[in-house]
């Protein structure tokens, strides 16, 4: 059997990465914790991760996989919206980290069945894979906000 192709390789290790950076950030965080907004308007935790799992649906449906909910029903969490007015939307923490672990199920999977990345769509998996870089680091200073140690070592 010939070898994956490197694009591919890359980007199983970007996604696998940033879900156990992710979930080592998430893990010990209640609900209530999720939900407060630093400085009283800064993201919480719930919307970053609800966006996250927003933004990971588009890059599964970019490679060719079904998303893991339907976007106009958790649309708070998308780009663009004020979280602080869409709170009463938001789903609870545990049910959040549920999508977020389906949907690395569906990119391993996926990624797993696939022997190259299309050319045409490499732009758009370099940017969504930068964007969820962006947003997974920020779960390490909201931690620290909320008082708790980092959790990466």
């Amino acid at each position: 059997m010939e070898a994956k192709s490197n694009d591919i390789e890359i980007i199983k290790y970007l996604v696998s990465s940033n879900y156990k950076v992710i979930s080592m950030n998430i893990n010990d965080i209640s609900n209530e914790e999720a939900m407060i907004f630093p400085n009283g308007e800064a993201n919480c935790m719930n919307w970053v991760l609800g966006h996250l799992i927003y933004i990971r649906n588009a890059f599964l449906n970019i490679l060719g996989e079904e998303s893991v909910w339907d976007n106009e029903k958790f649309s708070c969490y998308n780009r663009g919206e004020i979280p602080l007015k869409r709170k009463d939307e938001f789903v609870s923490f545990e049910e959040l980290k549920s999508y977020l672990k389906e949907s690395q199920n569906k990119f391993e999977t996926k990624l797993n069945s696939l022997e190259s990345l299309d050319p045409a769509i490499i732009n758009d998996v370099s940017g969504l894979s930068l964007h969820e870089i962006y947003h997974s680091g920020q779960f390490g200073y909201l931690r620290r906000i909320l008082g708790k140690s980092g959790a990466i070592k």
